[in-house]
């Protein structure tokens, strides 16, 4: 790549992607020695303006950025770079230095799906909802059916038909979220302590 790194004093930005999700993770600057040693290493690595020299991500915390692809924009002054995270990104601990979820992209449809649950709480048209029908029976009925779900779960993993067992495995999360949202709880809420029991 032929990269321009004398148009803005011999730093340019370098977007800092997940190769897997596609959230952006950071903003870092890289000059010529940055990025050849980013290449070299298959680890990111920035020209810190704070510390004023060469800063590979993760050195200090062991959360580094493995690199899997670079490249320029189409003016040649700005690099998106894509990699691997091997932890939080951000020194605060979150995923990505906006606080955002950096959730592979099937578990963002978890979120979604208990969007539409506290949605259907809230509206309670029992007429059209399966899920508002649960939240009108009440935290004992649908309780229960996480724990029919559960069983079911448990004798279709005796079996070798991968439909049903990964259909049962969805019946399960679906109504684990139906209860988490009935006590008031999230997804969020149980991330964090998994989060928490991993340290």
């Amino acid at each position: 790549m032929n990269i321009d790194f004398e148009k803005q004093g011999g730093l340019v930005p370098a977007i800092i992607q997940d190769a897997a999700t596609g959230k952006v993770l950071m903003l870092g600057y890289m000059n010529e020695e940055a990025y050849r040693k980013t290449l070299e290493l298959k680890r990111v690595t920035f020209f810190s303006r704070s510390k004023n020299r060469l800063w590979t991500k993760g050195e200090e915390s062991g959360n580094f950025l493995n690199l899997v692809d670079i490249a320029s924009d189409c003016d040649s002054d700005a690099l998106l770079v894509k990699a691997e995270p091997m932890g939080p990104t951000c020194h605060t601990g979150s995923d990505t230095c906006w606080n955002e979820v950096n959730a592979p992209r099937n578990l963002e449809f978890l979120y979604e799906l208990e969007a539409v649950v506290n949605q259907r709480k809230r509206d309670m048209d029992v007429a059209t909802s399966y899920t508002a029908k649960l939240f009108q029976k009440g935290i004992n009925k649908i309780a229960q059916k996480v724990g029919e779900e559960a069983v079911e779960l448990v004798i279709e993993a005796k079996d070798d038909n991968r439909e049903l067992f990964l259909n049962e495995a969805a019946d399960l999360m679906f109504h684990t979220t139906v209860l988490l949202a009935a006590k008031g709880y999230s997804w969020d809420d149980v991330m964090a302590i998994l989060k928490e029991r991993h340290k």
